[in-house]
Parts: C-alpha cells; sequence; structure tokens
C-alpha cells in the first residue's frame, strides 16, 4: 500500500512537468508561429479531437479575439497575467464600422469572444480600456460550454464580465476582475473560486439573469471582495432577469458592501423570485443582521453542495479540476 501512495504521490508531482508542450507560440517580436493571437486561433484545426495549446508571450496585443465553436478542446495560456495582455476599447456606443447609424451594443463591445466548448484560458489579462464614461463595455463575453479561466484578470468598467450563454457552464480558478457597474452579468451558470473581486465604483458587482431551471447561477467560493478608494456602498447584485441566483460562500467582504446586500433593481416581483444567499463570510462587510428579508442564509446542510464539481456538473459530470493547468515552454 505505501509503495502505492509513492507511486500516487510521485505522478501527482510529476504532473506540471509533463503538461502538453504548446502547439503554436504567439509572439509580437517575430519569436513565434505568429504575431496575433486571433492568427494562431485561426490556425487551429476545426472540430480538432485533442487538445491544442497555445503561448502567448509577453506583450499588449490590442486586438479583438473570437473563438468560434470550431475551435474545440483549445487552451491559451500567456507568460503571466501582468506581462501578457489582451486589450481593445470599443463600448456599446462605439459607431458601427458597416452600418451607418448604428453602434455596436453590449455584446458587440467584447474584447474577446469564446465561444468554443472546453476551453482553457490561462495567466491572461483581457481588459477593455473605452474607460469610466464609456458605458457598457465588455472585455470577455463568454459563451461556450465546460470553459475553464485560471489566473487571469477581467479589467474595464460596466459590464466587463459577460457571461453569456444559458446552457454555459464557467469556471474562475484565482482569477481577478474589476469594474463599477454589473462588472459580472448574463445567464450562466459560474463559480468563482479563490478570485479577488475589486469594485471601482459605488454600485452593483452582479447582474445574474439565471433561467428559471437552473439550479444555480453564480457562485462564489472563498473569494476576497475589496475596493478602490472613496467606493464605500457597493451592492453584492442585483436581478437582471427576476429568477437570478447569486451565492457568496466563505469570503472575505470589505467594508465597502452596503449592510443591505441585495437590491431589487426596482422589480419589486423579484424579491419572491431571486435566490440571493450567504454562507461562513467574514470580514466588515459579511454582517447580515441588516441585509433585506428576502436574502438568504444556507444552512449547514446546504452548504455542503457548494462545490465547484457538484455546481457545474450538469448531465455529463463534468469537474473543471480535470483540465490541468499547463506549465512548459516550447
Amino acid at each position: 500500500m505505501r509503495r502505492l501512495y509513492l507511486i500516487w504521490l510521485f505522478c501527482l508531482l510529476l504532473t506540471p512537468l509533463m503538461a502538453q508542450q504548446p502547439d503554436l507560440i504567439v509572439a509580437q517580436d517575430g519569436s513565434g508561429d505568429y504575431l496575433t493571437i486571433q492568427a494562431a486561433v485561426n490556425a487551429v484545426p476545426d472540430y480538432r479531437k485533442q487538445r491544442t495549446v497555445i503561448l502567448i508571450k509577453a506583450g499588449t496585443y490590442r486586438e479583438r479575439v473570437i473563438i468560434p465553436p470550431s475551435k474545440q478542446l483549445l487552451t491559451l495560456r500567456g507568460d503571466s497575467a501582468e506581462t501578457t495582455v489582451l486589450v481593445y476599447g470599443n463600448s456599446a456606443r462605439t459607431p458601427s464600422p458597416l452600418f451607418p447609424g448604428e453602434t455596436l451594443g453590449t455584446s458587440g463591445s467584447a474584447t474577446l469572444y469564446t465561444a468554443a466548448d472546453d476551453l482553457c484560458i490561462e495567466q491572461l489579462t483581457i481588459a477593455n480600456d473605452a474607460g469610466p464614461r464609456a458605458g457598457q463595455a465588455v472585455a470577455a463575453h463568454v459563451s461556450g460550454d465546460r470553459v475553464v479561466f485560471r489566473r487571469c484578470r477581467f479589467l474595464g468598467h460596466q459590464d466587463t464580465l459577460y457571461t453569456y450563454a444559458e446552457n454555459s457552464r464557467q469556471y474562475y480558478d484565482n482569477c481577478y476582475i474589476e469594474g463599477t457597474t454589473d462588472f459580472i452579468f448574463g445567464w450562466s451558470t459560474a463559480v468563482f473560486d479563490r478570485c479577488t473581486i475589486h469594485s471601482l465604483a459605488d454600485s452593483y458587482i452582479t447582474a445574474a439573469a439565471t433561467p428559471q431551471h437552473r439550479s444555480s447561477g453564480y457562485t462564489f467560493l472563498r473569494c476576497i471582495l475589496t475596493a478602490a478608494d472613496g467606493v464605500t456602498r457597493v451592492y453584492l447584485g442585483r436581478p437582471w432577469r427576476i429568477y437570478a441566483q447569486t451565492v457568496f460562500y466563505e469570503c472575505y467582504m470589505g467594508a465597502h458592501i452596503r449592510p443591505e446586500g441585495w437590491h431589487n433593481w426596482n422589480k419589486p416581483e423579484a424579491e419572491h423570485t431571486t435566490f440571493y444567499a450567504e454562507y461562513g463570510n467574514i470580514g466588515p462587510g459579511s454582517n447580515t443582521t441588516r441585509r433585506v428579508t428576502w436574502a438568504h442564509r444556507l444552512t449547514d446542510e446546504q452548504a455542503q453542495y457548494y462545490y465547484p464539481q457538484d455546481l457545474l456538473a450538469g448531465n455529463d459530470d463534468w469537474d473543471p479540476a480535470q483540465i490541468r493547468m499547463s506549465y512548459r515552454s516550447k
């Protein structure tokens, strides 16, 4: 038995060293296979049956990137989130380049679009730098299923991260997400695990649009909620759609979180249909004694089921831990 344990431990320690080497390299200095991220994505064969790893060397890539459904089983890996930056500056009010008199709209403003299933993005900053006065300006528009982001940063103001598709399951591991208003919003089922959620203004963190038939919407596990200097009155969430579900579980909440915690978005009916809940949180903003009366506190029994593999399992028993972090360089 001891021998089997030692073999298991050796394999576990060796796993990062055995991670798949990149198939393609993006580098702005010409030392890789492609100069832009989009060119590398386009080069991946459609519906390839095994994972393709694209290594993105350090640099600021000012481009819009679209990952269509045909680019399944794809990993994008930056050198580090601090040095590898994908950024663009469209907003909902940006004029359409093709149709005079029209604007891009919120969905058309994103820097990154991901529609592929089984996508993994690691160590990359995804930003929209349209600015705080631009209104809705999306950094990442995510609609594929079984999507993992690890050690990424999402930078923007209003509507930073759009978890777009109703049937999409998304896992955010050790990520940093910042914004002003509704900067995490959409229909998808998403778990934010050990992430930092940073508010840049007195406003709302989440705007879930969870469909009525979904068992969970947004879950924040062991996250840290912080704020910029001078930000003192932030709501945890408000319902974009009336069946919104958002849970904060064992998180640290700074003093910027409002005592009432949640807002009904002037939809009184949402007070009977939303599921806004908290469990085991700490910090000056975690006191629930003055929360709105229609918010919930999970029981110990309910709390047993708030783990990524339970929340994201779906009908195929998906476990995001199965997609492991890539380490090696080419």
